[in-house]
């Protein structure tokens, strides 16, 4: 049986995915500046970057069957984020602890997974004997394939943007030995001369436009980074305790054209509400378990939390 691309772009949208674009796994145009990143030592702690380079260059190497990978976007914008009793929306500041919208509801790998697996069955039913699915894991290149597969440009915060969208999704991938016909890469670049996300970053962590030193992204040191934070750096965490909206926060694509998300799994839990600059220290390792073994809060762990609630609310404790 011979699926086409359309048929697979409907299935796409049958499974709440908002674009779905056809690129190749051939070598990525910007090897050299990966190197120059990982060089400068912009990725910090995280290692694995440097151990995936290769394939992160190359996707042949990923799945060395694939012949072409279809990339989906998975939309998990919220107006209403977390709150501590008066609330946020529509990018406004809050007086309480702040999550990244993206973890704000149940733990985006698993949903956006398992939808795209079922996708990728969708594949195999006609005629795939590979379909190897990514959601933010493994040496994918998302980003590039996405944009090589015309879902949209890689804006000035490193971020992919797709007209009439903005940012806020995830980027999900499957690599399959179907021969699909690609479609063309989205090849403008329209941030123009605008800069209110470089401007916008609580601690500097813009290098230059499109690149990023992860080592002063919130994202980073509230998820990825082991140990204390840097005193001058907790001192600018503007309430963030896991991940940071403030470059997409105001991004005029996001500004005009975000719309809510029809997935109920990525609509907020309330993970943090009510919660005070000691909810953490409250709290032990069974009742951190129990409450937020299953969503993307567990990922620094106990010991991280606290860490992040500690810097987060330093510069009101501080004075």
């Amino acid at each position: 049986m011979t699926v086409t691309p359309d048929q697979v772009k409907a299935r796409a949208r049958e499974l709440d995915f908002i674009a779905c674009g056809i690129t190749d796994p051939s070598p990525t145009a910007h090897g050299a500046e990966l190197d120059r990143w990982l060089a400068r030592g912009y990725a910090g702690t995280m290692r694995y970057l440097h151990r995936q380079a290769r394939r992160r260059k190359d996707p042949r190497a990923i799945v060395a069957e694939a012949r072409a990978v279809v990339v989906v976007l998975d939309n998990y914008y919220e107006e209403k984020g977390e709150r501590d009793g008066q609330g946020v929306e529509g990018g406004r500041a809050q007086s309480g602890p702040k999550v990244a919208k993206y973890a704000q509801g149940d733990d985006y790998h698993a949903v956006t997974h398992g939808r795209l697996e079922k996708l990728a069955e969708f594949l195999r039913q006609n005629g795939a004997t590979v379909a190897r699915t990514y959601a933010d894991a493994g040496p994918v290149p998302e980003r590039e394939l996405a944009q090589r597969a015309g879902l949209g440009w890689i804006g000035k915060n490193t971020m992919l943007v797709r007209p009439g969208v903005g940012s806020w999704f995830f980027i999900g991938s499957i690599f399959t030995d179907l021969a699909l016909a690609l479609d063309s890469p989205f090849e403008s670049d329209r941030c123009g001369s605008c800069t209110r996300c470089l401007d916008a970053c609580p601690t500097g962590a813009f290098v230059e436009p499109r690149v990023l030193d992860a080592t002063r992204c919130i994202s980073y040191l509230t998820i990825e980074q082991k140990g204390p934070i840097a005193g001058e750096l907790a001192g600018r965490m503007d309430g963030w305790v896991f991940g940071c909206d403030a470059c997409n926060d105001v991004c005029p694509w996001n500004q005009r054209f975000a719309a809510p998300t029809a997935v109920e799994a990525f609509r907020p839990r309330g993970h943090l509400d009510g919660a005070d600059p000691d909810f953490f220290e409250r709290m032990d390792d069974a009742e951190f378990e129990r409450r937020f073994a299953r969503t993307p809060l567990a990922r620094p762990g106990l010991a991280g939390m606290r860490r992040n609630f500690r810097a987060a609310f330093s510069r009101r404790t501080d004075g």
